[in-house]
């Protein structure tokens, strides 16, 4: 099963990569930021439901006031959440699958 959920926006659209460790998953993010097509948001954790940002996004988190750090929380872990159920429906006998990075 993939715990972790890396997501990144192409085209002012949001996605989502399954990984299965973390350290699989900061990778993954790593990857993602040296891609100039690909904005990384951050790990999702699916265990403790709890958003990792991507370094520069958890400067700009850190910034902003706490209600505006809970409606940003709250709004990305539910964009992930129905990106996981969405691809779990897909492939619902053995969760999601993890895309090409690529397509």
């Amino acid at each position: 099963m993939n715990r972790f959920s890396v997501l990144y926006l192409l085209r002012d659209q949001y996605y989502h990569l399954g990984c299965s460790t973390h350290a699989e998953a900061q990778t993954v993010l790593q990857t993602l930021a040296a891609n100039p097509y690909r904005t990384p948001v951050g790990i999702y954790d699916a265990k403790t439901e709890l958003i990792e940002w991507e370094p520069g996004r958890q400067a700009d988190y850190e910034q902003a006031s706490i209600e505006e750090q809970g409606r940003l929380a709250e709004q990305t872990i539910l964009i992930v959440q129905a990106l996981r159920r969405r691809d779990a429906s897909w492939h619902p006998t053995s969760g999601f699958r993890r895309p090409s990075l690529f397509a």
